[in-house]
């Protein structure tokens, strides 16, 4: 028998005839949910809403897709805006229900044109994206303009670059200022905003990939004195991602980000400088930044192997197993049993290195006295 405790809604009813068939606190067997169900064909826009969160959230009753869809589309269809845009993203992303770009696109437009600066942003990157409906640069900037006159710093940013870059509209210094003004106001937001546009662009999250934006983005961000934006504009030019490669702008950037305690900033300076890696080799500047880098000990070490990881699978950078070798072996010296077994499993495959099983076994023997269990059961079966 299923009791669930329920949230009195009686007091969000706005009527005492239909609050009369929603106010027991228990149900059994669904018979309470099937009376409010039925009240709520009656009741206002509010407490439909409420209805479809409750089913869509699990407030006190089971999760029910089908359920949630019908009052997300009641009240969608009743006119109230957060509904048609929750029913758009629903649509859209097959949260649900199935993938339905064309019923997305209707319920975005609906939310949009009632003034829901959400659904407006979010119209105006399906239409640059193409995403459900023919990409369209005039309603991508008209959508763009009213969500940023409503505030949308995200929007604001975007009409920026639109008009400094000439991107879908004529070179407009005058509104690409105007823009980047306006979206400075709020310089807390501002300054937050950057960096994950330009995320959003170097990796494709939500858009295209475009490493101009990103590039153009993160290049704000790090003159603003956003270390992170630091950090990742040096890769970017590190390793030519999107932009030629130059070693200076790289040590530039990842000085700026190393100053202000980016410890993976940190540990790319003590490699260039140990290893003279676009810089001729100064070892004295190597352990400056190396020991900046401990200033977290156990931290160092865990962003020393997921920094070998990083160049070992290609996350994020172009695969380098020397500099993948290079750092597993400097978590494996701080005795990070991770490191040290993926060393040994590198010598044991010859991945990237001559293969040498001796050598992998001394490292599999030294992860298995740190209680490595992968390292173990590799010894008890044997090599």
């Amino acid at each position: 028998m299923k009791k669930v405790l329920f949230v009195v809604l009686t007091a969000l009813l706005s009527t005492t005839a239909y609050a009369k068939k929603c106010d027991i606190l228990f149900y059994q067997d669904d018979k309470v949910v099937i009376s409010c169900r039925l009240g709520a064909e009656e009741l206002d826009k509010k407490n439909q809403l409420f209805i479809e969160r409750m089913y869509d959230r699990s407030d006190g009753v089971e999760a029910n897709a089908e359920n949630s869809l019908y009052w997300y589309t009641k009240a969608a269809e009743d006119g109230f805006v957060e509904a048609q845009y929750d029913l758009a993203s629903m649509y859209d992303k097959g949260d649900g229900t199935e993938i339905n770009k064309e019923k997305a696109l209707y319920w975005y437009t609906k939310a949009a044109e009632h003034g829901l600066v959400e659904a407006q942003y979010g119209l105006s990157r399906m239409y640059e994206l193409g995403d459900g409906v023919e990409a369209n640069k005039e309603k991508v900037l008209y959508w763009r303009t009213k969500a940023a006159e409503k505030g949308h710093i995200s929007a604001q940013l975007e009409l920026a670059y639109m008009y400094d870059r000439g991107d879908g509209v004529e070179v407009n210094k005058e509104k690409a200022l105007k823009w980047y003004t306006k979206a400075q106001a709020e310089k807390e937001l501002f300054d937050i905003a950057l960096y994950p546009l330009a995320d959003m662009y170097s990796k494709g999250n939500g858009v295209k990939v475009n490493k101009d934006k990103a590039l153009y983005w993160y290049t704000q961000a790090a003159e603003k004195g956003l270390d992170y934006a630091q950090y990742h504009l040096a890769r970017m030019y590190d390793k030519g991602d999107g932009v030629e490669a130059s070693k200076e702008k790289a040590l530039y950037w990842y000085t700026k980000a190393a100053k202000q305690g980016h410890d993976y900033a940190q540990l790319e300076l003590a490699y260039m400088y140990d290893q003279g890696d676009g810089v001729e080799v100064n070892k004295e500047k190597a352990r400056y930044w190396y020991t900046k880098a401990q200033a977290d000990k156990e931290w160092f070490v865990i962003n020393q192997y997921n920094l070998a990881r990083m160049y070992d699978k290609g996350d994020g950078v172009e695969i380098n197993i020397e500099k993948a070798l290079y750092w597993y072996e400097k978590a494996a010296d701080n005795s990070n049993a991770q490191a040290i077994h993926q060393l040994g499993i590198m010598y044991y495959e010859g991945d990237g290195v001559e293969k040498n099983s001796e050598l992998a076994k001394k490292y599999f023997e030294q992860a298995c006295e740190l209680k490595f269990k992968e390292s173990c059961e590799i010894l008890h079966k044997g090599l």
